[in-house]
Formats: structure tokens, C-alpha cells, sequence
């Protein structure tokens, strides 16, 4: 990073994440304080203020860091695009959640103080987005995943002890049929298409331009960071099938068996589809619609460890 750029590094904290852990760990917390570069900023109590912080901080910003997990990163990716500066801001993170999947594509250590390095000595890399609706993310999901991230937002067990007890939605998961609409795109055996539709009664549809779920789960192992196409994976099976075989499915080995389909942009249609972005529940409307953003974000992360993500190199 250059020397110029050091007083215009904004880190935007959530004061919520990893189980209010900043609040908690006052020790900690200076001690990060006292590591991060620029200005430090932890004051946003809920999304839509860190949503509105992040969009007024880009017009003073070179870089902007988000420090908590996938829903601060959902956040201030969201802020950085209302203020239209997406292609204009260097994005940094630093893990510090419960989830904290995208760093994992990104090739950043988990350690927050060791990720601390890559803000200032960090390959930039540009990577695709992907909208969904009026949203920017770096995953979705519409189906059975999306309905337990949502019962989770109705209790107050956080972390991955919520997620486990949600994961009861998953079980009485219904799985009428769906219609999918995909424009320029590819299949698995390298066919391509202008438009290609499909009907599917899948129990989970999931769309990614990066790898990872939380908790290092590897949901799309296919996907590439930087290829300008959505990767979309389809679990058609039952939930208890689905449960049994998760073990294959967190590390990806059952995924190269599945459905998988490139596209630049992906249209659902069918009633109740339950849609989370960067593990942020959306809701369940009864259309989606999905497109790639290519080259939409300037990245600091580890190119080396990001190389398998990567379709072509850069620098």
C-alpha cells in the first residue's frame, strides 16, 4: 500500500460481533485499536447504521475495513456501493465474527492481529460481486440454508449454537417446484447458453462468486473470485439425505456430483423463496433475481493462498 494512502484507511468495527466479544474484551480491544491502521471507527449498534456509516466514510476514504464477520462485511460492502464509489474503494478485512467465510477466499488468516498485516503489505486483487435484488454480496442462497438463517434472527442465541438449533427448519424444509432462468450461461459439461431454464425442486440453490459459508464450510468449491460468472450449485435431495451427507458436502467433495451452472445472471421464480446474502436473511419473496457485478472490487488479501480461487493472475 502506498505511503500516501495511510491517513485515508478508515476500519469500521461492529461492536456486536463474535458475541459482543469487542464489548467484552476491553484488553483486546485497545490492543487492536492500537494495531489497525487510519481511523478506527465502532460505534454502529445495528446494520442499518453501519450501513449508513460506511457510505458516508467512503467520501473521505481510500480504504475502508470492515472488522467483524460476514454481516459486517454484508454491511459495508452495501454502504460502499449506495455511495458509489465500488470501483473506487480498496476493500480490507479484518476476521473478527463468529462466520467470517469471505476472508477464506481471500486468503486471509482468521487471526485478526495477524490480518492486520494485510492492509498494509497485501496483494490487491479485483474480484466480482454479485446483486442480489438491491443487495452487493459475495454469496447467496435461496432455499433450506436461508430459512434457518432466518429463524436464528428470531432468537437471541448467537453464533454457531444458533445456527444448530435453527437448523431444526431444515428438517420440515418443503420443496415445491422452481423455476430457474439463467442468461449467458454454462454448464458442467462446458455447453453454453444464451438463456437456459430449469425445473428443479431443490432443497437449497446456492449462488457464490467466493467459496466459502461460515465456518470455513466449502459450499462452492468450483467457484472462481475473478471469472466474471455467478457459480450456482443445486442440492436436489431430500433434507434427511441432505443431513446424512453433510460431512461430504461441508468439505465439497459431494458438490463435483451435483448440478453446477455458470450464468451472469439467475432468475427464480417459485412461492416462498427463502434468500439470504452473506448470511443476512432477506427475506422470501416469490421471485429472485441474481447477476454478476465482474470486477466490481478492489480487495487487499494473499495472492498465493488465493490462488486456487483465482482463473487468471494479476499483478
Amino acid at each position: 500500500m502506498e505511503e500516501s494512502q495511510k491517513d485515508r484507511i478508515v476500519c469500521l468495527i461492529n461492536p456486536l460481533a463474535a458475541n459482543k466479544r469487542w464489548k467484552r474484551r476491553r484488553r483486546l480491544r485497545a490492543e487492536l485499536i492500537r494495531k489497525l491502521p487510519g481511523i478506527c471507527l465502532d460505534t454502529p449498534q445495528n446494520k442499518e447504521e453501519t450501513v449508513k456509516m460506511a457510505r458516508e466514510i467512503c467520501g473521505q476514504a481510500d480504504v475502508v475495513v470492515a472488522v467483524g464477520g460476514d454481516g459486517t462485511i454484508a454491511d459495508v460492502l452495501q454502504g460502499i456501493y449506495e455511495s458509489g464509489r465500488l470501483n473506487q474503494i480498496t476493500f480490507g478485512v479484518i476476521p473478527f465474527g463468529s462466520g467470517n467465510a469471505f476472508r477464506k477466499s481471500l486468503g486471509l488468516p482468521k487471526n485478526p492481529f495477524k490480518a492486520i498485516k494485510y492492509l498494509k503489505k497485501g496483494d490487491p486483487m479485483t474480484i466480482d460481486l454479485l446483486q442480489v435484488e438491491d443487495r452487493v454480496a459475495a454469496f447467496a442462497s435461496i432455499g433450506s440454508t436461508a430459512a434457518v438463517t432466518g429463524e436464528k434472527t428470531k432468537h437471541p442465541i448467537p453464533g454457531l449454537l444458533g445456527h444448530l438449533l435453527a437448523a431444526r427448519k431444515l428438517i420440515f424444509y418443503r420443496r415445491p417446484e422452481r423455476i430457474l432462468e439463467l442468461y449467458e450461461a454454462v454448464d458442467d459439461q462446458g455447453q453454453k447458453y444464451d438463456r437456459l431454464e430449469i425445473n428443479s425442486r431443490f432443497l437449497d440453490c446456492v449462488v457464490g462468486n467466493t467459496n466459502y459459508f461460515g465456518y470455513s464450510w466449502l459450499v462452492i468449491p468450483q467457484a472462481k473470485i475473478n471469472d466474471g460468472y455467478l457459480d450456482i450449485i443445486l442440492f436436489e435431495m431430500p433434507a434427511i439425505l441432505y443431513i446424512l451427507l453433510f460431512p461430504l458436502i461441508y468439505f465439497g467433495w459431494l458438490q463435483k456430483r451435483l448440478r453446477h451452472y455458470k450464468a451472469k445472471e439467475l432468475v427464480i421464480k417459485g412461492p416462498a423463496l427463502d434468500t439470504q446474502y452473506n448470511g443476512e436473511y432477506l427475506g422470501a419473496p416469490e421471485t429472485v433475481r441474481i447477476k454478476t457485478l465482474p470486477s466490481a472490487l478492489k480487495v487487499l488479501g494473499c495472492r498465493k493462498k488465493a490462488a486456487r480461487f483465482l482463473t487468471r493472475p494479476e499483478g
